[in-house]
């Protein structure tokens, strides 16, 4: 036994104080590191803002108020707010409209002059064929009796009733030309659809019923075929020419603002100014006629010329 006990125990012993040393610093080092890093967190932790308390299931509203968060819109609460406004101002757009078109125009606003209208409107449009023939009537009655009283003579029934057969049996070929146009000639552009029946009304309709009317008048008041021609030669031009100043503007008012069961009663007071004039001019053909016969008398013909005046 060693005389020396505590030395050799300490001895024994300082190895394993050796190596528990570094294990211990290791240790120390270790918990050296988790404090540094848990104060770190905690620092950072108390510098960061703290998040608003949730309430849980049944719970109250907070009891401090916080600042309301700004809520930012949606792609839908966008579009739903779009479509909002744009649906009011279509509604508003709609509702001016509405009341633009609810709201009559002048010419519906004449009291007994309307009512008159719209009964000549019904008519035309479930009876049209009589309708055009109790029209042609007023019109060529009117139309004769106003040229008569423009010469100051006496007033001469044949020559009233002669103008009216004219007039009625126009009537309904006068009223199937209306009806073409207003099927035909319709384009995209509507100015020029207006401008082509305007045209074609002039070119066609024109000169083929004043042919008409003045030869007519020339072969039921006794005239033979060359004082027919005659006829046609010295009435023609002229109201072919005066008919350029009338039907166009006429006409273009008529299909461009009125419907079609208003544009017969329309074109029917025109034609009443023009069927006078018609009417005035045939009677100074007739004048004309009865001077050549005048003319021929002075030449030593007289008996003839006589026979032919009466």
């Amino acid at each position: 036994m060693s005389p020396f006990p505590l030395v050799r125990a300490a001895a024994a012993r300082a190895p394993v104080r050796v190596a528990l040393r570094p294990r211990t610093l290791q240790f120390r080092m270790q918990s050296s590191s988790a404090s540094s890093s848990s104060s770190t967190s905690s620092a950072a932790a108390a510098k960061a803002p703290t998040p608003p308390p949730v309430p849980g299931p049944g719970s109250g509203p907070a009891s401090a108020p916080t600042a309301a968060a700004k809520p930012i819109p949606t792609a839908s609460a966008t579009a739903a707010a779009t479509g909002t406004t744009a649906s009011s101002a279509a509604t508003t757009t709609a509702g001016s409209a509405a009341a633009k078109a609810t709201t009559p125009p002048l010419w519906r606003r004449l009291g007994l002059v309307t009512r008159a209208v719209d009964g000549y409107a019904n008519s035309q449009r479930k009876r049209p064929y009589t309708t055009q023939l109790i029209g042609a009537f007023v019109i060529y009655l009117l139309a004769d009796l106003s040229a008569q009283r423009i010469g100051g003579r006496e007033h001469d029934p044949v020559r009233t009733g002669r103008t009216v057969l004219i007039g009625l049996v126009a009537a309904i070929p006068h009223f199937k030309w209306f009806v073409f146009l207003s099927r035909n000639f319709n384009y995209a552009s509507r100015t020029g659809s207006i401008a082509t029946k305007v045209l074609v009304n002039q070119a066609v309709f024109a000169p083929t019923f004043n042919t008409y009317f003045f030869g007519a008048q020339a072969l039921l008041s006794g005239e033979d075929l060359a004082a027919t021609g005659q006829r046609l030669r010295d009435t023609l031009p002229p109201s072919l020419v005066n008919s350029f100043k009338v039907w166009p503007a006429t006409m273009a008012v008529a299909f461009a603002f009125l419907p079609f069961e208003f544009r017969a009663i329309f074109s029917g007071c025109v034609a009443v100014g023009w069927q006078t004039y018609l009417s005035y001019l045939n009677r100074q053909a007739e004048l004309k006629e009865h001077a050549r016969a005048l003319t021929t008398v002075a030449d030593g013909q007289g008996p003839v010329a006589e026979v032919a005046i009466a």
